[in-house]
Parts: C-alpha cells; structure tokens; sequence
C-alpha cells in the first residue's frame, strides 16, 4: 500500500489539490486533455506530479474561458512535442486577446457599479434618493429624475463639484 501512494496521486488526491472534481478529472481524461495518459495500477488511475501541474494549467486556461475544443488542441500540440511551438504560441496569444477583452468589458462593468454605489450613497446621505431613476415615474415633472446609468464625463464630475 506505501508503494502506491509513493508511485503517484490517486484521483481523489488530485481531486483535493486541483478543486476539480473526481468526475471533472474523469471528464478531463476522457476529452484527452492530458499530454500523456492516466497510468493504471490495480485498476485505478495514478497520476503523476506532472500531471497534477498540467491540470493546474488546463483548469486555469478553463477558468479564462477557453474553450475545451482549444485546450485539447493545445494539449494535442504539447504531445507532439517539438518543432510547434509557433502554434502553441498563436494559440495562447489568441486566448490572451480574448482574455483581455473579457477583463476590458468586466472593468467597464465594476466602473458603472461603482458609479451607481456612489450614486445611491450620495443621493441616500442627501436624502435625494426619490429622484433617483425609477421607469415608472420616467419623463415626471421637475426636469425629471437622475438616470445614473454610466459614469459621469470630465464635466459631470467638474459640474458636481
């Protein structure tokens, strides 16, 4: 019994160190999303430590967003070895680009709902809170209520003061 638990992870320990779950790692295996395969000892899979970092890649890059059709691919690329690397490279720079745009479209955002916060606490301290924007009073008498739907321009923030 030593002897297993020093050649190599069972799935539950991968399972622990990686978040993934047993049925995750199983589904991970079953896409090819390994560079190597799984070894078997007594009919249960034992993975290695490079393993284990491998799937820390692979749950990162899922993470992000990319899809398990491209991990493969990547994955696919690894196991061919040498001479790919130019693909590999074209492959995370795309999924990077990708990225980049999701952090861009998140950031605008976490702007707006900081925006909105202030907005709420402003008019909230101020006791103005009624004027805040509401679709079923939209277009009231008195200039109408404040939108607070994106944040202020230079002159905005300039105009309040």
């Amino acid at each position: 019994m030593t002897g297993q638990h020093t050649a190599g992870l069972s799935i539950g320990q991968v399972a622990e160190r990686t978040g993934l779950s047993v049925h995750a790692l199983r589904f991970y295996e079953r896409q090819e999303l390994l560079p190597t395969p799984v070894h078997r000892q007594g009919g249960r899979r034992v993975y290695t430590e490079a393993d284990l970092e491998w799937l820390t890649i692979c749950v990162s890059l899922r993470s992000s967003g990319m899809p398990v059709d491209q991990i493969r691919r990547y994955t696919e690329l690894v196991r061919d070895g040498d001479g790919n690397e130019a693909q590999r490279l074209e492959l995370l720079r795309e999924h990077e680009a990708r990225v980049l745009g999701q952090l861009a479209e998140l950031t605008r955002a976490l702007e707006l709902t900081r925006y909105k916060i202030g907005a709420y606490e402003r008019h909230l301290t101020a006791g103005t809170a009624d004027t805040l924007w509401n679709p079923h009073r939209a277009g009231a008498a008195g200039g109408g209520p404040v939108a607070c739907t994106a944040p202020p321009t230079a002159d905005d923030a300039a105009a309040e003061g």
